[in-house]
């Protein structure tokens, strides 16, 4: 099943605020039927950012909608 961007949308509308308090950004990419691609913007210089912020947004995205695939960053 195809993964309605509208939904991938609306989770990630959710969750942008707690980045954007720290300066970063949240891009959704791409959307296909085995998951979505982001690009997080402005995480600085904290080598462990990248991987917390892929874990969280992969837990809510899934919680969210039990269909989700794979989460990835570009």
């Amino acid at each position: 099943t195809m993964i309605e961007r509208t939904r991938i949308e609306a989770v990630l509308n959710r969750i942008r605020p707690l980045p954007q308090a720290d300066g970063a950004n949240i891009e959704l990419v791409d959307v296909r039927s085995d998951g979505v691609s982001v690009h997080l913007i402005g995480l600085g210089q904290c080598k462990t950012a990248p991987l917390s912020m892929h874990m969280g947004l992969s837990d809510v995205l899934r919680e969210e909608i039990p269909d989700f695939g794979e989460l990835r960053l570009v």
